[in-house]
Formats: C-alpha cells, structure tokens, sequence
C-alpha cells in the first residue's frame, strides 16, 4: 500500500516563495501542502484546524519577531514537527532555531530539488540537528552538515546508490558531496576517509 502523503503547512509571508514551493511538491514528491499561511497569527490557526505533519515556517513574519512563531508552534502542537525555512544564514539564529524545538534549519538558497529530502530527514530524524557533538565536530573539520551525513553513511560501508536513497538525494548529489568530504579531508579513497573520520571522531567508533 503506497504510503500517505506528508501533509505540510507553508508558512511564509512571499506569496512568490509559496508558489514556488508548492510548484516543486506538486511535481509529486509525496508532500501534500495542506494549507498556506503569511503571518504568525495565521499560522498557528491553521495548525490548530488543519493538524499537519510538519510545518515549514520562515521566521521573518510581520507579526511575531524572531523565533516567537516557532516557539508558540512547539507549545502549542508539540506534536508538529517544525523546519525552518530562512533566507538568514545567522548561525546563532541556527542555533537559537534549534534550541527552541526546530527538527530542522533549511536555507533558502538550498537546490529546489533537495527541498523534499530534507524535509523527509527531519521527519525520519536522520538530520543532525546541531545540539551534538558530530556538528561542532563537522564545523571543525569545515564539513557541511549534508557532507557529514554522506561521510556517516560511507562509514557504514554503503554504496553510493543506498547513500542516495538513504539520504533521499540523487547519486549524483552523493558524487558531488563525496568529491568534497575527500578535498576537505585530504582523502583520495572511501577507506582513507572513513579512516580519517573515525580519527576525527567526526562519525560514530565502530563497535
């Protein structure tokens, strides 16, 4: 049986911005926009009357200042999960995101066709969401936070097309963030940057 879509609430105060992101769920990327909203106040009605799966919310409202949407989401529906969707690359506002309850800190500037993959991380809880030590690991090492869930899951020994699905993104993609974990680490194979990165510490010790 085809599994149920996840139902998602936009909220952003650009209907230039809801457009297009409901032009690439549209596309069929089992996502259902179950509602729209612009401000703050709308949003939280909307949560309370439609109950979705997840809500994808800018912080920059005109209504609610900073984080106040976001907080009154996760106090109010606890059981929502919500990412956030800033065109703010802040990483204090990052963190502060994701202190307050965020599953996930989706940038704007992210490709569209990544858009849905992160989302389903969220969800799956297969994002890192920053409160740990293998981000400020990553920081360290200059890694991304998507290149150091590619290097997680090439120290578990998988191909890039399970990474890819495992991941949600294309093989392609994998190649792409691959290539970088390699620069970065100073690695020119698979063996040599799992080795790197258990020294590191920069993905979980083998048990």
């Amino acid at each position: 049986m085809r599994p149920r879509d996840l139902r998602i609430l936009v909220v952003d105060d650009h209907a230039l911005m809801r457009d297009a992101v409901r032009s690439i769920f549209d596309a069929g990327e089992g996502i259902e926009i179950a509602g729209e909203a612009e401000t703050a106040a709308e949003a939280l009605r909307l949560a309370e009357t439609l109950g979705p799966d997840l809500v994808l919310l800018d912080l920059a409202l005109p209504d609610t200042e900073g984080l106040g949407c976001l907080e009154a989401l996760r106090r109010r529906h606890p059981d929502t999960l919500v990412v956030v969707f800033s065109g703010v690359e802040d990483p204090d506002l990052i963190t502060g995101a994701l202190e307050c309850g965020a599953a996930a800190f989706v940038l704007k500037r992210t490709n569209p066709h990544d858009l849905a993959a992160a989302i389903r991380q969220a969800v799956d809880q297969t994002v890192f969401t920053g409160r740990g030590a293998p981000l400020q690991d990553a920081s360290r090492a200059r890694l991304t936070r998507k290149e150091l869930e590619v290097l997680a899951q090439l120290a578990l020994a998988r191909s890039n097309r399970e990474i890819a699905q495992a991941l949600w993104i294309s093989d392609q993609t994998v190649k792409f963030h691959l290539r970088n974990v390699y620069r970065k680490l100073g690695a020119s194979t698979r063996t040599e940057a799992v080795r790197i990165a258990h020294e590191r510490a920069l993905v979980p010790s083998p048990i």
